[in-house]
């Protein structure tokens, strides 16, 4: 389990916390060494930019951004790959699922956006554990999309930054950065490496 050290009410998990996504004991048991509710609201994700806003516990829709101003009500995406974003504003927080094609979409700037128009500016940000620069294989078409964020594998081929374009749509907010590749590291879940169903969780809270 990784905690953000500016953001009290955030947390990662890593492969030996379990698989959050299906295994519920698991769940408990992270919430648990939290000192939070096992009762998380989740998102059915779809690797777009949509926004929804829990007030209880439980699936909250197809999205993959869901943010809350309850206390105490865990929000949460689940990941492995992709990147855990979670943002903190006075009185909410927020998360998102964000892989190449929720960056390309805008979910992490869309999620701000929603907070700051509810009156909720995030201050502080995290960036959880993915795949990085250094694994990221893509073709010509996706670096075209990413033209300000190319980078090389440690083998040579082409590849993006994710999160440094997540960075841009945080938009200078103060923001800690985990660096851990999940594709080449056994602390986290790759569903690129192995194809496994098995899933990291990035999960938020209002203190």
């Amino acid at each position: 389990m990784i905690r953000p050290p500016q953001l009290h009410g955030a947390a990662f998990s890593e492969a030996t916390d379990g698989d959050m996504r299906n295994d519920l004991n698991a769940r408990a048991l992270l919430s648990e060494a939290l000192g939070v509710s096992d009762s998380w609201a989740t998102v059915h994700q779809v690797h777009g930019r949509d926004v929804v806003r829990a007030t209880v516990s439980g699936d909250a829709g197809n999205a993959d951004a869901v943010w809350t101003t309850e206390p105490g009500l865990p929000v949460a995406v689940f990941t492995a790959d992709c990147f855990g974003v979670v943002m903190s504003a006075s009185g909410a927080v927020g998360v998102a699922h964000a892989g190449w094609r929720g960056v390309l979409a805008g979910v992490v700037g869309e999620m701000r956006s929603v907070m700051i128009r509810n009156g909720h500016a995030p201050t502080r940000a995290a960036i959880g554990p993915g795949i990085g620069p250094c694994c990221f294989e893509v073709g010509t078409e996706l670096i075209s999309e990413f033209s300000d964020d190319g980078a090389t594998t440690t083998w040579g081929t082409s590849s993006v930054d994710l999160a440094g374009s997540i960075l841009r749509q945080l938009g200078g907010l103060e923001t800690w950065v985990s660096k851990g590749c999940t594709y080449h590291n056994d602390d986290w879940f790759s569903h690129r490496m192995n194809g496994k169903p098995d899933r990291l969780a990035a999960v938020g809270w209002v203190s």
